[in-house]
């Protein structure tokens, strides 16, 4: 009887601390300060485990391209260059941008056929939600949705704090249904935020003339066209319709474009410690994307639009990046799948993640050879996948001849091609990496980091596998490199993974006794 009390008071002891500890654990409400807000964790277990994701620019604007002249450059804001008649480019004053004129021959002079009119012509009739949630799924994507708002304020989602919105013009709530589909497949559900950008998008807008004032909550009020600060009504719209899609659709995770760091500190820092709490709230590690300066880095996770850092960065990161156009284009040109693998897997090895934009049809369908990439993306990862997920970035990223000659912003601009002398690294645990070959490889791969004359690998291999093989690999270790012989057959068509596995590293006691040193 004395035994079962005390283990009685033993055990609820026990519980009160492990409750109490819980507790202690748990995060204290963020305050809107950069002090409070540098306390979340930006990049959680989930997002680094991703490494790839999906969003889809999709809206009114998709149609604008249609029936355009192929031979001529158009520029991506069509909502914004439709308006110049030679009134925005400085390099050629007064010469109309092919938009404006191209805008003009399909629909009309703007004063009377304004964006208004491409949001009244918008069909969705070929969208379906489920299609697309599940070529998501397909192409390996572990998180997807869809551009929320893009630059020209039309919400992609049955919004009541804008009139200007797909249910009103369309009759869907592509969000809503997105998030289902999307959550269904056992994917995170992400949306995307372009429209702090809005503000200067529509400015031309005015300055060409026909806006009516009726309809400043799609164009925003009168303002010169380099004006980069924004109004009080302005900030209340931009607030209202996001803290709505928070609400409405409680997202894993929220994407910036830039211009977001012209807005109000106070409105930033709102917006973050209302996001961070509401994913307390719903238990759920929420993130946060941006570009340029618009949060402090400790406080969301950094992107690099069409880049990549040339090294690993320490803090967690992420590329948007497009296979072609942002949005339709008639004329359109993606990158390969080995391209975009290849762009993956050098992203995966310097610590970062891909977020890959797929730009439907003007009906809301995925054009077949977006589809048939998206695949064989989900093929190559299906495969070597287990050297990308759930990795973290090894000694060294690579090595090879092929390097970004700087990061940053568009260095996708630079014609990049990996060889199979290319490699990259990934790592799983202390005692398993991989060594990622670039290209198919012509005889025998030497990875010349993995010598025994360089002290980047301090372990005895174990073996090596091919990934997606069951073939014997042979290989030595030496002054040269490691040496791996060439496989007889190879399990995929890009990038080839070999998996290393170590006997790990240990490190023996100082050694004797307390009492040998008195």
């Amino acid at each position: 009887m004395q035994l079962n009390l005390l283990k009685y008071l033993s055990l609820t002891f026990a519980l009160i601390v492990a409750g109490e500890e819980a507790f202690a654990q748990q995060p204290e409400k963020y305050e809107e300060s950069w002090e409070s807000l540098s306390k979340v964790t930006p990049a959680p277990e989930w997002f680094q485990d991703a490494k790839f994701g999906i969003y889809a620019h999709w809206g009114p604007v998709s149609a604008a391209f249609e029936g355009a002249d192929t031979s001529k450059h158009y520029a991506g804001w069509h909502g914004m260059r439709m308006y110049d008649n030679g009134q925005l480019d400085k390099n050629n004053p007064g010469k109309p941008s092919n938009n404006y004129i191209h805008h003009k021959q399909k629909y009309g002079d703007p004063t009377k056929y304004g964006y208004k009119y491409l949001i009244e012509q918008f069909d969705p009739s070929g969208f379906d939600a489920a299609e697309w949630a599940e070529l998501f799924k397909q192409s390996g994507a572990k998180f997807a949705g869809p551009v929320a708002m893009h630059h020209d304020n039309f919400a992609m989602w049955d919004s009541k704090a804008t009139r200007w919105n797909a249910m009103n013009y369309g009759g869907i709530d592509p969000s809503a249904e997105l998030k289902t589909e999307i959550e269904a497949r056992d994917m995170k559900f992400m949306g995307s935020f372009h429209h702090a950008f809005t503000w200067q998008y529509f400015a031309p807008a005015h300055a060409y003339g026909g806006v009516s004032p009726e309809d400043y909550d799609l164009y925003t009020e009168p303002h010169p066209l380099d004006s980069d600060v924004t109004s009080e009504r302005f900030n209340n719209e931009w607030w209202a319709k996001i803290k709505e899609y928070m609400d409405l659709y409680q997202p894993d995770l929220i994407w910036f474009d830039w211009w977001l760091e012209n807005l109000p500190e106070d409105l930033r820092q709102k917006f973050l410690a209302y996001y961070y709490n509401k994913g307390l709230e719903w238990n759920k590690e929420v993130v946060v994307c941006y570009k340029e300066k618009t949060f402090p880095e400790p406080t969301a996770v950094k992107d690099y639009e069409r880049g990549r850092p040339n090294q690993p960065k320490e803090q967690f990161w992420l590329t948007d990046t497009s296979p072609g156009a942002w949005f339709y284009r008639s004329n359109a040109k993606f990158k390969s799948p080995n391209e975009l693998i290849d762009i993956l897997v050098d992203i995966v090895s310097k610590n970062g993640l891909m977020l890959l934009n797929v730009p439907p049809d003007p009906d809301g369908s995925i054009p077949q050879e977006m589809k048939d990439l998206l695949k064989d993306m989900g093929r190559w990862l299906a495969v070597n996948g287990e050297a990308i997920y759930a990795t973290r970035p090894y000694t060294i990223f690579g090595e090879g001849p092929t390097r970004l000659p700087e990061g940053g912003h568009k260095v996708e601009k630079i014609d990049i091609k990996y060889t199979n002398k290319d490699i990259r690294f990934t790592k799983k645990s202390d005692k398993e990496f991989y060594a990622i070959i670039m290209d198919k490889p012509s005889g025998d791969i030497v990875i010349k980091s993995l010598s025994t004359q360089i002290g980047v690998l301090n372990s005895k291999i174990e073996k090596i596998e091919l990934v997606g093989s069951d073939e014997k690999i042979a290989w030595e270790r030496n002054d040269e490199g490691l040496i791996i012989r060439s496989p007889n057959k190879l399990p995929s068509d890009y990038a080839h993974a070999f998996k290393i596995t170590l006997e790990g590293y240990t490190e023996n006691d100082i050694g004797g006794t307390v009492e040998a040193h008195q």
